[in-house]
């Protein structure tokens, strides 16, 4: 059964190649929805699977790739179904 949450990522997120590093690990993990930096500077994003497959996107989502310092996640309940994983633009 899939799940679908919406992340909001706050810290040290743009610049460091979070949105990059996000698509590539949800097509690992085939997760499917979208990211996007926000012009506040965090990061935002919908991730669509299986619970275990959520389990592991949050995860990485706490960490980020290696030039990020992420303060916070906030994760919560969201609708939607997607075909893939994309980066969108910022808003």
């Amino acid at each position: 059964m899939r799940e679908t949450r919406r992340l909001f990522i706050t810290g040290l997120v743009q610049g460091v190649w979070y949105r990059g590093g996000m698509v590539a690990r949800a097509d690992e993990l085939g997760v499917t929805g979208w990211v996007r930096n926000r012009r506040d500077g965090s990061v935002e994003a919908v991730v669509s699977g299986s619970p275990e497959q959520l389990e592991a996107i949050v995860s990485w989502a706490r960490r980020g790739p290696p030039g990020a310092r992420v303060a916070h996640v906030a994760v919560e309940p969201a609708d939607g179904s997607y075909s893939g994983f994309e980066q969108r633009p910022t808003i």
